[in-house]
C-alpha cells in the first residue's frame, strides 16, 4: 500500500485507495476495461501465487505502481485458486457509464469472496462441507473455555458447541476440518490453529456476547435462545455472533437459508482426538491422500450431499441408541430383496439439491441451477411412491419430509428452455410462451436475421454491387459493406460509417431506424428476463423451508441406501449395540485392508468384557497386530453410525471415546520429537479415558532406552488396568510385559501366528490366546529387502549377545525367556534396589560388556607363573591398550 498522501494520487488511484483501505487484508480486483488490475502489494502477491506478470502503471505520487491484471473472462478461474490456497478477494466493478463520466468511472464493491463463505459451484469440492468456523475464549474457573459455531454457507447449516483445554480445540480443528477460521486478534492459542492461511482476526469487540447475542435473536426472530438450548454457552454465542455478521457482510445477504442454530454436547457423540481420526484413516489416509479410507470404501450414495453426510456420521458417530437402531432398521428393510437399487436413479436425478438452495436463498442461483432444481422435484414423487410401504418408523418418517411441489415443479418445467445459459446476463433463459411480453420482444430480435438477409438482397438488386454485406458487430453495430474496389458505386444516400482496410462501411436511415429498433427490444428483453428470474426466484424463496427439509430427508435417505448396498455387497452384519458392558466380535475384518488385498482376508474374534477388559497383544512385525487393532475401533465406530459392521457378528457396548496411539513421527512444527508425540498421546488417554472408552495403544515406550520404556509401557497398562478399568488392546515388542496377565485379573495375552517355510517367514494374521513364542525380527528384516550381508552380520551379533550376557536371545525361544518368574523378580529387585541407593539406571549397553568379557579371557589366558618380569609389564601394556 502506498504511503504517499492521497492528495499526490491520481483521481482513479484515490478511489482505489478507498475501495481498498474498507480491505486492508484482501486482494482487490479492481475492474479497468476489460482487465481486472491489482495494484502496490495486492500485485506482488497475486504475481507469486498465480505467477502471472508483475509490471508498472505508470506513476502516482512520483511512485512507480506495481501492477498485476487479468482479463475479466479468465477472473473466476484466478479467484477459484486464490480462495483454495486460503485467499480472500473483493470485487470492484465499475458501475458508472465511462461515456458521461466527468472524472474516474464509478466503482463499487460487488462481492466479497473468502474460503469459507463460497457457495458458488466453481470454488466448491463436491463431496467435501466447506466450512466457516469462529471461535472466542473465555476462562472460568480456572478452565480455558473455547466456543465453537461453524456454518456452511452452501447448505445453511449452522452449529455450535463449547469445549474446555487446549487438546480438545486441536481435536474439535480436526474434526471440522474448516476452510476459514474467524478469531479475535487477542485469541490465546493461535498456536493451536497450526494454519497460515484462512485465517481471519478481527477486532475484539466482534465477539462481544451482548451484541452477539442480539445478532442471532435477530436472524431467527426470537425473544432469546432458549429455544435452542443454548443460553449457558456464552464463549459459543459470542463466537456465533462475530461469524454471523461477518457472513452478512461478505455475501451482501440477509442469510434466510440459515433457519436454525443446531447445538452439539460433548455427550452426544462418540468423542475421537486428532490422533485417533489420524490413525483410522476415516478419509484423509496417513500420506495426506483420499485412497484406501474408510470413506473410499463405503461412500457409494447417490448424491453429494449424500456423501457430505456420510463423512459427516464416520466423524461424528452417536451414543443415542434410539437413533442407532432407527438407522439400522432402515438398512435392514432396504437390504430386503437388495430393494435399495430401486432408489438410485432417483436419487441422483436429486443431485446437489442442498447447494442449490443456498444459492436460491442468496439470490446467486444460475439458469442452470433451476434446471437441475426442476429434476430433483420431479424425482420427490417417484420417492415417495417407493417409500409408501416402508415399515419402518425411519423411513415413515423420511417419507412425510420429502415434500412433493407440483405447483412450482410445474412453473420450473414451463418457464426454463432445455438447455439455459450458464448465466442471467446472456439471455435465453425462458421458454417460448412463458411470458407474452418477453415473446414480442425477442420476435423483434429473431426477426433481425430474416430483415437484414431480405435487405442484403434487395440492395444488391437495385444497386448491382455483387460484393455489397449486410452485418452486424457489437462496436458499429448494424451495416451496410461493400468492397473497396466498388465503393465508389455506393448511392448517395449511404453513409459512410467505417473504413476497412479492404472495405467501406455504411449505414442508411432505413438501417438506423431498424438499429434502434432491434438494439432496444434486445435491451429490454434482456431487461424482461432478468425481471422475470428475480421473481422465480423469489417465488422459490417463498417455499424455502419446505425445500430445504426435502433436501435434508433425501440425503438422510441416500446415506442409509448406501449402507444398505454397501452391507449387501461387502457381507456387512447387523451389530447389537447395547449397554451391559464389554465388546464382542466374531470373524471381525478391516474393511479398507480387505478391499485392496488380493486374497481373502483372515477374520478375527474379539472378546472384551468386565473380567477381559485388556489384551496384552503381541506378535511379529507385519504379523498383522495394527491392523487387528485398528479393525476393532472401525467395526466399532461404524456401529455407532447405524451402519452395519465387516463381522459375522457384533455385540457392543456404546462407547463414549475412542483412542488410538499407533505409529510414530516427529512434530518438527511443534519443536517435538517422536518420543515427546508419544508421550503426549499416552497422557491425553490416561488423563481422559473413561470407564466405557475403547484404547488401542501400540509399541508404547519404543522411543527411548530399554528400561525406561519398559517401566513407561509396564506402569501405564497396569493404570488402564487397575485404575480406568476401559477396553484395552496392548500391542508390544517387549516381551517382559506378557506376565502382567498373570498379576492382572481384567487383562489376557493374545499373539498373532506366523511360521517359517524354507527359511522364509509366512504370515497366517491369526489371532490366538496367549503370548507370541517368536519375534521373527531379522526374517522381517531380509523381507523388508536388508542387503544379506547385513542379515548375516546381525545373526552372528545376535549369537554373539547370547554369550556375552548369558542370556538367550534367540527369536524362537523369547517368550519362554521373557515369561520366566525369575527375569522379572531380577529385574524388579534391581529396580528397586538402585531406586533405594539414589542410581538412575542407564541403558544396558551389551557390546560394552562383549568387550568385558573379551578382557576376562584374554586375562585367564595368561601363564603368570611362567612368564618373566618383562613379559608381563608387555603382556599388562598389550591389554591396557585394548580398553
Amino acid at each position: 500500500m502506498s504511503k504517499t498522501p492521497a492528495d499526490n494520487h491520481t483521481p482513479m488511484m484515490r478511489q482505489y485507495f478507498g475501495l481498498k483501505s474498507q480491505h486492508p487484508n484482501q486482494l482487490l480486483f479492481y475492474r479497468m476495461g476489460d482487465f481486472y488490475e491489482l495494484f502496490y502489494d495486492d500485485a506482488k502477491r497475486a504475481s507469486r501465487l498465480l505467477d502471472i506478470t508483475l509490471t508498472a502503471r505508470g506513476h502516482s505520487g512520483g511512485i512507480p505502481i506495481p501492477m498485476a491484471g487479468i482479463p475479466y473472462h479468465a477472473a473466476e478461474n484466478y479467484i477459484a485458486r486464490l480462495v483454495r490456497m486460503g485467499e480472500s478477494v473483493v470485487v470492484a466493478e465499475q458501475t458508472g457509464d465511462p461515456a458521461t463520466s466527468k472524472g474516474p468511472v464509478e466503482r463499487q464493491i460487488a462481492r466479497i469472496v473468502t474460503p469459507g463463505t463460497i457457495s458458488d459451484e466453481a470454488f466448491l469440492e463436491e463431496k467435501r462441507e466447506n466450512l466457516l468456523l469462529s471461535l472466542a475464549h473465555q476462562s472460568r474457573k480456572g478452565l480455558d473455555i473455547f466456543g465453537f459455531s461453524y456454518l456452511d454457507m452452501a447448505s445453511g447449516r449452522f452449529c455450535l458447541f463449547e469445549v474446555d483445554g487446549h487438546e480438545a480445540l486441536s481435536s474439535e480443528l480436526q474434526r471440522l476440518s474448516p476452510r476459514e477460521i474467524l478469531i479475535s486478534e487477542d485469541f490465546p492459542a493461535r498456536a493451536t490453529l497450526k494454519l497460515e492461511k484462512g485465517i481471519s482476526e478481527l477486532g475484539p469487540w466482534h465477539f462481544d456476547y451482548e451484541s452477539s447475542y442480539r445478532q442471532l435473536i435477530q436472524q431467527f426472530s426470537t425473544k432469546d435462545l432458549s429455544g435452542f438450548g443454548c443460553e449457558a454457552m456464552t464463549a459459543a454465542i459470542a463466537s456465533a455472533g462475530a461469524l454471523l455478521q461477518y457472513a452478512k457482510d461478505t455475501q451482501r445477504s440477509a442469510l434466510p437459508h440459515i433457519q436454525s442454530i443446531m447445538v452439539e454436547h460433548k455427550d452426544d457423540s462418540v468423542l475421537i482426538d486428532g490422533a485417533t481420526r489420524r490413525n483410522l484413516e476415516i478419509d484423509i489416509n496417513l500420506t495426506g491422500g483420499t485412497s484406501n479410507t474408510l470413506v473410499e470404501v463405503l461412500d457409494k450414495c447417490s448424491t453429494p450431499m449424500g456423501s457430505r453426510l456420510l463423512k459427516r456420521w464416520l466423524h461424528t458417530p452417536i451414543r443415542d441408541l434410539n437413533e442407532i437402531q432407527a438407522r439400522q432398521q432402515v438398512v435392514a428393510e432396504l437390504q430386503q430383496n437388495q430393494s435399495y437399487n430401486a432408489f438410485e436413479a432417483p436419487l441422483k436425478k436429486v443431485g446437489d439439491l442442498e447447494r442449490i438452495l443456498s444459492r436460491v436463498a442468496l439470490r446467486s442461483a444460475r439458469p442452470r441451477d433451476l434446471l437441475r432444481l426442476r429434476f430433483a422435484l420431479e424425482a420427490a414423487p417417484e420417492i415417495n411412491g417407493l417409500l409408501a410401504n416402508a415399515t419402518s418408523e425411519r423411513l415413515q418418517e423420511l417419507n412425510l419430509r420429502i415434500l412433493a411441489q407440483p405447483i412450482i415443479t410445474e412453473t420450473l418445467a414451463k418457464a426454463l428452455v432445455e438447455n439455459p445459459p450458464s448465466v442471467v446476463r446472456d439471455g435465453g433463459i425462458f421458454a417460448k410462451g412463458y411470458d407474452e411480453e418477453l415473446d414480442e420482444l425477442l420476435a423483434l430480435s429473431t426477426n433481425a436475421t430474416d430483415f437484414l438477409a431480405e435487405m442484403e438482397r434487395s440492395e444488391k438488386a437495385r444497386t448491382g454491387i455483387s460484393s455489397l454485406k449486410v452485418g452486424f458487430n457489437r462496436v458499429h453495430g448494424y451495416y451496410i459493406e461493400i468492397s473497396r474496389l466498388h465503393s465508389d458505386q455506393a448511392p448517395v444516400e449511404y453513409i459512410r460509417r467505417q473504413t476497412l482496410k479492404n472495405a467501406e462501411r455504411f449505414i442508411t436511415p432505413e438501417l438506423k431506424a431498424f438499429e434502434d429498433k432491434a438494439l432496444s427490444a434486445k435491451s429490454k428483453s434482456l431487461a424482461r428476463e432478468k425481471e422475470l428470474y428475480e421473481a422465480l426466484l423469489e417465488q422459490l424463496n417463498e417455499i424455502l423451508g419446505e425445500l430445504q427439509t426435502t433436501s435434508q430427508a433425501l440425503a438422510q435417505l441416500d446415506v442409509l441406501n448406501n449402507f444398505a448396498e454397501r452391507a449387501n455387497a461387502l457381507s456387512f452384519t447387523c451389530p447389537e449395540l447395547h449397554n451391559r458392558g464389554g465388546i464382542q466380535i466374531v470373524g471381525g475384518r478391516h474393511p479398507v485392508v480387505e478391499s485392496v488385498i488380493s486374497e481373502p482376508f483372515v477374520p478375527n474374534d474379539l472378546d472384551l468384557n468386565d473380567k477381559r477388559s485388556l489384551l496384552m497383544i503381541t506378535g511379529p512385525n507385519m504379523g498383522g497386530k495394527s491392523t487387528y487393532m485398528r479393525q476393532i475401533a472401525l467395526i466399532t465406530l461404524l456401529a455407532h453410525t447405524g451402519c452395519f459392521v465387516p463381522a459375522e457378528s457384533a455385540s457392543i457396548s456404546v462407547v463414549d471415546r475412542i483412542f488410538t496411539r499407533m505409529g510414530s513421527s516427529d512434530d518438527l512444527a511443534g519443536g517435538r520429537s517422536t518420543f515427546m508425540v508419544e508421550m503426549t498421546e499416552t497422557a491425553n488417554i490416561l488423563n481422559n479415558a473413561s470407564k466405557n472408552s475403547l484404547v488401542l495403544m501400540d509399541e508404547v515406550g519404543r522411543g527411548t532406552s530399554t528400561f525406561d520404556g519398559l517401566s513407561l509401557a509396564w506402569a501405564a497398562v497396569d493404570y488402564l488396568a487397575n485404575k480406568l478399568k476401559c477396553y484395552v488392546l496392548f500391542a508390544t515388542h517387549y516381551f517382559e510385559l506378557t506376565t502382567l496377565a498373570d498379576q492382572l485379573e481384567n487383562a489376557a495375552n493374545v499373539h498373532l501366528t506366523a511360521t517359517e517355510y524354507e527359511d522364509e517367514i509366512v504370515f497366517l494374521h491369526k489371532v490366538h490366546e496367549g503370548p507370541a513364542s517368536q519375534s521373527y525380527g531379522l526374517q522381517v528384516a531380509q523381507l523388508a529387502g536388508v542387503p544379506r550381508d547385513v542379515i548375516g552380520h546381525a545373526k552372528q551379533k545376535l549369537k554373539e549377545l547370547e554369550v556375552v550376557t548369558g542370556i538367550d536371545l534367540d527369536t524362537k525361544t523369547i517368550e519362554t525367556k521373557a515369561n520366566s518368574s525369575s527375569i522379572k523378580a531380577k529385574t524388579k529387585e534391581h529396580l528397586v534396589k538402585e531406586s533405594k541407593n539414589g542410581y538412575q539406571p542407564q541403558q544396558v549397553d551389551m557390546f560394552a560388556q562383549a568387550e568385558q568379557n573379551a578382557l576376562k579371557n584374554a586375562l585367564e589366558e595368561l601363564d603368570l607363573d611362567n612368564m618373566t618380569p618383562l613379559e608381563a609389564i608387555s603382556a599388562l601394556y598389550k591389554l591396557k591398550s585394548q580398553l
